[in-house]
């Protein structure tokens, strides 16, 4: 059996259809077997998952993994290496379910146990938990199992096999893990700093696998804490060797992989995206990505063209997300990603790609060049961004819903040249929908983009909101568990109660409402932003003709404005105490009426006290305001 299988898949598929692996299995189990005859079984088994992935569905459903589990109880070392070496192809299948090796929690200490018999179980055993780590608890149960102290010494194997799969181990265990880098840093092999082993793993004369997974043990440490950004092993090392990934010598997923690592590197610092920037002309390098493979490529190997016809989408995807993260903060690298050749035409390209990933990245890339002003201004106008991204947020995924939306936020700053259109193309409703998902993230966005919208807007585009919105909706926004979405709430209704005419027009028709929203919040048990922005609403409607009436009229409102200027925190006090200076003004009709109500309730005398503040701007809006009653 095992001379016809070996290299056959046809025949491989013949045996299981015939119902081999059952029988093989009972044979390997049964302790009357002799080692020889148990062993020949796990081989036999072994070529069959080498096949197809149907013929591993096949193995696993026959609960080949519990049985090979149980065979490496047994005592005798080549039956052990047989048994792993067939779990190790089974495991590195996608169909297999990682979750069979986790759930009898006396497997993994067991397993542990035989890293120490030979170069084979090493290396078996390290590749079978590269592969079987893909969640915080997998990382966790490894972790506790010993597995650092016990990996760590195999990067010194005199097994290349051996020590690249010890290297990946650590990379999938750091990953997010700020435990587990924290443990590495001070994990010694043979008397070197792992970190030092890692860099080591870097140098250009080594192979590439292992120079770009020791990069990326180096980048899961630093973005988890474990070690610093401007620390050399990052800025000299491991920076530069992603770098050299990217280059049009690498192969299509060494490239994939580099760009892909160094975004996340560099994600959150803006000194590292600096530095890459001006590395090696990696702007211009990703460039390439986008004609890859092109009809005159070096590519002789017919088998290798094919395979990077089909993944050269992974390509457009890593670029994006590597621009995406270079241009996320510095200005200067935004003008030079689009001043790259048609990087703007790529872009609009990628948000109506086929593939999701390519969607979403590009998405990606282009919110982080809607953070400067100047793009804005120029080259998003040009290329009219805003229609395919209008196209994207029908019916996208909840990821890419973010992220466009989070882009149409800022091109809908006043100051965007594509606002008038976008408001045009009835962007309102579609906003509106987005403020009553189920994703805070989302609610956050519809509003925030709708409060940017509302900002100086004539009335038409006011009433238009509020009408699409609608009340009910206004103010369930309102009492939001989440505070961002309640933060954005309040903004919005800050832009739609400013210039008089639209206060008073909008409080004629919905203040009973909107003093009760405005209660409420002042009363509950809110952050001082919050209950600052609130009042500064308030604020704003003391400061309608009609409107300030509804204050006026309101003594609790009254006592809640006096509470506030008696308030520990000085923004709350300015806040308050702008509302009692726009009530009482004195070019306006009924103004000494007012006065003389306040006076009475004593808001002069606490005024007064404010004067002698030792807030220089409390001071002076005080002074301000006392002096429309000396006027």
């Amino acid at each position: 059996m095992k001379n016809a299988v070996i290299g056959n898949n046809k025949q491989k598929a013949n045996l299981i259809v015939l119902g081999a692996v059952p029988r093989l299995l009972y044979l390997l189990q049964q302790s009357s077997s002799s080692l020889e005859l148990r062993t020949e079984c796990a081989v036999v088994l072994g070529s069959l998952a080498m096949g197809t992935e149907n013929n591993i569905k096949s193995l696993v459903d026959c609960h080949i993994i519990p049985a090979l589990l149980q065979g490496l109880l047994c005592s005798d070392l080549i039956f052990i290496e047989a048994c792993l070496r067939c779990l190790r192809t089974i495991f590195i299948s996608p169909v297999t379910p990682v979750q069979l090796l986790y759930t009898d929690p006396t497997v993994i200490p067991h397993i542990m146990s035989l890293l120490s018999r030979s170069q084979h179980t090493q290396e078996y055993i390290t590749q079978i938990f590269a592969h079987c780590c893909k969640t915080p608890e997998h990382q966790m149960v490894l972790f506790n199992h010993g597995a650092i102290q016990n990996i760590a010494p195999l990067l010194i194997s005199p097994s290349y096999k051996v020590r690249m799969q010890a290297l990946k181990c650590f990379s999938v265990l750091a990953y997010e893990n700020a435990q587990v880098s924290m443990t590495l840093v001070n994990v010694l092999v043979d008397g070197e700093q792992l970190s030092q082993v890692f860099a080591r793993m870097m140098q250009r004369d080594k192979p590439i696998e292992m120079q770009l997974t020791a990069a990326k043990c180096l980048t899961y440490m630093c973005r988890a804490g474990a070690i610093r950004t401007d620390d050399n092993c990052i800025i000299l090392k491991t920076l530069p060797c992603l770098v050299r990934m990217c280059s049009k010598e690498r192969l299509l997923e060494e490239r994939v992989e580099g760009a892909e690592t160094l975004a996340f590197l560099m994600e959150p610092d803006i000194e590292l995206q600096r530095i890459a920037s001006v590395t090696d002309h990696l702007v211009s390098m990703l460039a390439d990505y986008f004609k890859y493979p092109s009809s005159v490529s070096a590519i002789t190997d017919i088998k290798r063209l094919d395979h990077d016809l089909k993944h050269a989408h992974e390509l457009r995807q890593a670029a994006f997300k590597l621009y995406a993260s270079l241009g996320s903060n510095d200005e200067d690298i935004r003008k030079k990603i689009t001043e790259t050749e048609n990087m703007m035409d790529r872009i609009v390209s990628g948000l109506s790609e086929s593939s999701i990933k390519v969607r979403l990245a590009a998405v990606r890339c282009l919110h982080s060049l809607s953070r400067s002003v100047q793009q804005l201004r120029t080259s998003f106008h040009d290329h009219a961004v805003w229609k395919p991204l209008m196209k994207l947020l029908q019916n996208a995924p909840d990821e890419v819903l973010v992220m466009a939306s989070s882009t149409l936020c800022n091109l809908l700053l006043e100051f965007s040249p594509s606002k008038e259109p976008i408001l045009e193309s009835g962007v309102i409703e579609l906003l509106c929908s987005l403020t009553q998902s189920d994703s805070p993230a989302l609610r956050v966005n519809g509003i925030w983009a709708l409060m940017n919208m509302a900002f100086q807007a004539d009335q038409k585009v006011k009433v238009e909101i509020v009408r699409a919105l609608g009340t009910e909706q206004l103010f369930r926004l309102l009492s939001d568990p989440d505070t961002n979405v309640l933060m954005k709430t309040l903004g919005l209704l800050r832009n739609l109660l400013s210039t008089r005419p639209h206060i008073d027009q909008i409080m004629s028709s919905h203040g009973k409402q909107i003093m009760q929203a405005v209660t409420l919040i002042l009363e509950g048990e809110h952050s001082i932003e919050v209950k600052e922005q609130t009042l500064c609403i308030l604020a704003n409607i003391a400061d309608g003709n009609t409107a300030k009436e509804l204050i006026m009229t309101n003594d609790d409102m009254l006592q809640k404005i006096k509470y506030y200027m008696g308030h520990s925190n000085v923004k709350l006090q300015l806040a308050a105490t702008f509302c009692i200076s726009n009530l009482i003004w004195n070019e306006e009709d009924g103004s000494q009426e007012r006065q003389d109500k306040l006076r009475e309730m004593g808001f002069v005398d606490i005024l007064h006290k404010l004067t002698q503040a030792s807030d220089p701007s409390l001071c002076d809006r005080a002074k301000t305001a006392m002096q429309q009653y000396l006027a």
